[in-house]
């Protein structure tokens, strides 16, 4: 079983294509939704999360996203401080979900596989991109937050630029009719090219 993944920049809708390919049967882990979970649910996470970001980290043992998100949006090294805390779990998570799968590949979704490195452990990775002003409006629509917030998450992620060399191929998503053209021709191309 091939691993492939999927990644994008914030709103770039790497979660629009990860729909369409779960339509077509293709199973998809969404590493963003299962890492919150591990991180509320993980007695070990939650433990190492208090050690290096403080009690406050938690509410009512519950993950405090406010407090975390302030600390780690603004910073590109509390960021990696936490990446390297979460994504061991995630890789374990991973690993045991793929089990359940007899495909020929299973995708990983995930934002930032270029940043941390886990794309040298894919068998293929594909990256979805969109314009600049597109993206600002669908998170800011999405997660009821200020244009400001956005560009600085925007800014803590590596360029298009620099994650385009490293994909093996690129989803250009600025209408729903093209990507969802894009993605079948992908699929196509995967069914081919994994045996």
């Amino acid at each position: 079983m091939k691993n492939i993944g999927l990644t994008g920049g914030i709103g770039s809708g790497k979660s629009t294509v990860s729909k369409i390919l779960i339509s077509e049967g293709i199973p998809v882990y969404d590493s963003d939704s299962r890492a919150k979970f591990l991180m509320n649910y993980s007695i070990e996470l939650k433990k190492n999360i208090i050690q290096k970001f403080g009690k406050e980290s938690y509410i009512n043992n519950k993950l405090n996203i406010e407090y975390l998100s302030k600390i780690v949006f603004n910073n590109r090294s509390e960021i990696i401080k936490i990446n390297s805390l979460v994504h061991p779990f995630v890789y374990n998570d991973f690993n045991n979900w793929k089990k359940g799968y007899f495909s020929k590949y299973v995708i990983f979704e995930s934002a930032l596989i270029f940043e941390t490195g886990s794309y040298k452990n894919n068998d293929f990775n594909i990256l979805v991109v969109s314009d600049l002003e597109k993206r600002i409006k669908r998170v800011t629509d999405r997660d009821n937050i200020s244009r400001n917030d956005v560009i600085n998450r925007i800014s803590n992620q590596w360029s298009d630029d620099k994650k385009i060399p490293l994909c093996d191929y690129l989803i250009k998503n600025d209408s729903l009719h093209e990507t969802n053209k894009i993605v079948m021709k992908m699929i196509e191309y995967l069914n081919k090219k994994i045996k």
